[in-house]
Parts: structure tokens; sequence; C-alpha cells
């Protein structure tokens, strides 16, 4: 178990959408999330905030966590050796 990235481990939303009481939706409100039990390194998408830039939602590559597993990427094709995301033209 690590601390959320996306709310920081406070368990509430960080936009406070729809309320400041609402629970974060990648942690559930437990400020904590389970990873594998393998070596991880932050995630070249968010950066590690677990936020997916410039929007209120969680980084589509981590799912929020804020770290991947180192790996990941090893042997996919096609896909960006920083974010773990598809190239372009790689759809």
């Amino acid at each position: 178990m690590i601390p959320c990235a996306f709310c920081k481990g406070t368990g509430k939303d960080p936009f406070r959408v729809p309320s400041k009481l609402s629970d974060c939706q990648v942690c559930w409100g437990k400020g904590k999330v389970a990873i594998a039990d393998i070596p991880h390194e932050t995630c070249g998408a968010c950066k590690g905030t677990g936020i997916f830039e410039h929007h209120r939602l969680p980084c589509s590559v981590c799912k929020g966590k804020g770290v991947v597993p180192k790996d990941r990427r090893k042997g996919e094709k096609g896909m960006d050796p920083d974010t773990g995301l598809p190239e372009i033209g790689n759809y």
C-alpha cells in the first residue's frame, strides 16, 4: 500500500467535486492504494501526481496511483518510452 497520489493521501476528492465531502475516486476514501509487490517508478505521463494534466481526472497511464511497474514498457513496440502511451500514429 502506498499513499494515493491523486488525493495526496487525504481520501477526499482533490477538486471537491461534487462537494468537499466527496471521497477520492482512486482510493475510495482510504488515502492509500495497493500496488503489486514489484519494482515501480514514477509515472512519466503525470510526473507522479496521479492527475491527468489540465483535467480533473486520474491519469490514464497509472490510474491515479502516480507509479507504474518498471518493466511495464519492455518489449512494447509503438509506445513512448517516457510516458508509456502509444506514439503518434500507433493507435
